[in-house]
């Protein structure tokens, strides 16, 4: 292990976080199938108690790795069971254990056969996607990153609509094709690096210029089926359509997160000459994946691909962002993928919700909901404006940060993905003009009542972490601000010579103004 690393203290806090909910797997096979749904949302709000502390004791000074737990798993070759956490990584593990209570809440009656191997695959997802987030060995990360297919592939192929084995299949084609070039990439570190997976260590090593573009292919396109970016985007409309409503939220606000997540933990840091190369080619793909993401969300008439087509859309300013190779881009970047977890989440369970009434997702069968649910258009509202990044709203600082880094790097990508915004509240607000206003259907209108007390309980944390994030961002800011100065230093010391005039816009821009340190907006 690298010095950039701080021991848990002797409690092994993060490993308790990534096991716990296979705990509750263990009670869920004990207990009665009635009793699945209680124990999971037990073990799963237990899972959020123990990972609290890790925000509460978390050091944001030093970009460190913390809470680390490293032991000994095999001696030939050296394979370590290694975690921890750093300023990057935390968020991404408490928006996962917020999640899953309510993805809990929202299949209560939603799922009626085999909920208690529905529960389970929850908690073994969570644990799954944990486990990404704070490896620190390449073996245990790509044992986690794999173990998320399983869960997901049946969440999707079994209790999923119509064509779910067509869209579980496509899933699983499409991500298991990137985790073969991502095995491929690790072999080819491990030999080229000293033969270790200490992903610390393999972050400090240097590799020459044609290893690094070989590598950062293979990284690229295991990466880019997971965001995913365009043109490898396909399988997610599909994935939504059929995916329940639990399985959307988990999809979209947790696991379309690893893949930029390894953006920025293993290319950047690992891959500084091959991603400086390529990074006019990124920008150029993000747009490509704003504009057109907003342009078919124009076209849809099915609420769950409506929001599917937006995730491409906003999960490009996510890919736009990391690679302005800059503080203001990488920072709002990051929190733009909370952002877009928690108000994507916040629009599936909408959906989720509407479906369980009418067994339509159509916006013409969903018509005219405001007279007689009122409660329900109102959370619909807020997350449709914190979608669109009304300021005020947590999407607008995310945004903005993006759009700032951005403008640094190149002021005509900065004002073609601003258009993605435009567009954002074209579909929109002709959504909730369809949905909220206007009458019911007469089919419907018998269907249509409002929400009850867990459905308001699932939604309402939501809206807290909506307005909170909008209006007061300096928190989040904090924790991830030394880790990305860090990530962001470690690329300048790293380059090559031939690629500083590349980056020349990163000396400029790699210190916070005062305004930003200050916690205020820049």
């Amino acid at each position: 292990m690298t010095d950039m690393a701080i021991s848990s203290g002797g409690f092994p806090w993060v490993t308790l976080v990534v096991f716990l909910p296979l705990l509750g797997v263990m009670a869920i096979l004990l207990a009665k199938e009635a009793q699945a749904r209680w124990v999971a949302l037990g073990a799963s709000c237990l899972v959020l108690v123990v990972s609290l502390p890790l925000w509460a004791m978390f050091d944001v000074a030093t970009p460190a790795m913390q809470f680390v737990d490293r032991q000994q798993w095999f001696t030939s070759p050296s394979i370590h069971y290694a975690v921890g956490i750093d300023g990057i990584s935390l968020p991404l593990v408490l928006l996962t254990t917020f999640l899953t209570p309510l993805c809990v809440l929202v299949s209560w009656t939603a799922i009626e056969t085999r909920v208690r191997e529905f529960m389970i695959s929850l908690l073994v997802m969570e644990t799954a996607t944990i486990g990404v987030f704070v490896s620190l060995d390449f073996v245990l990360f790509y044992i986690f990153w794999e173990t998320m297919l399983i869960p997901m592939y049946l969440l999707i192929g079994v209790w999923g609509g119509p064509n779910r084995i067509y869209a579980a299949i496509k899933f699983f084609l499409y991500t298991l094709s990137g985790s073969v070039l991502l095995l491929v990439a690790i072999l080819v570190l491990y030999f080229q690096g000293g033969q270790t997976f200490d992903i610390l260590a393999l972050s400090h090593a240097e590799y020459t210029s044609s290893v690094q573009h070989w590598l950062f292919w293979a990284f690229f396109i295991a990466f880019a089926v997971k965001v995913p970016m365009f043109p490898f985007h396909t399988w997610l409309p599909d994935a939504h359509v059929e995916a329940p409503t639990a399985g959307s939220v988990i999809l979209a606000s947790v696991l379309l997160k690893m893949g930029t997540y390894g953006f920025l933990r293993f290319s950047l840091p690992m891959l500084p000459d091959a991603t400086a190369t390529f990074t006019s080619l990124m920008m150029a793909l993000s747009v490509i994946a704003i504009i057109y993401g907003a342009y078919m969300a124009l076209a849809q008439s099915d609420l769950k691909k409506l929001i599917a087509y937006s995730s491409v859309s906003h999960m490009g300013f996510v890919t736009l962002g990391i690679f302005a190779f800059n503080a203001q881009g990488i920072e709002g970047a990051i929190l733009q993928m909370i952002n877009h977890g928690i108000t994507t989440g916040g629009l599936f369970l909408c959906v989720g919700i509407i479906y369980e009434r009418t067994h339509s997702r159509q916006i013409d069968d969903n018509a005219g909901l405001a007279s007689p649910m009122p409660c329900y258009a109102t959370f619909l509202v807020i997350f449709a404006l914190s979608s669109v990044g009304l300021p005020g709203m947590n999407s607008f600082v995310g945004e903005f940060l993006v759009l700032i880094g951005v403008f640094v790097w190149d002021k005509l990508t900065a004002t073609l993905a601003a258009l993605g915004i435009i567009l954002a509240a074209a579909y929109i607000l002709w959504m909730l003009q369809r949905v909220v206003y206007g009458v019911p259907a007469s089919h419907m209108a018998p269907k249509l009542y409002d929400m009850n007390w867990r459905e308001v309980g699932m939604l309402a944390p939501l809206v807290v972490f909506v307005f909170w994030i909008g209006l007061y961002p300096k928190p989040v800011l904090d924790v991830m601000h030394a880790s990305v100065e860090h990530l962001i230093q470690q690329d300048a010391r790293s380059v090559t010579v031939s690629t500083q005039e590349a980056l020349a816009v990163l000396k400029a821009t790699s210190t916070v103004s005062p305004a930003h340190a200050s916690g205020d907006l820049p």
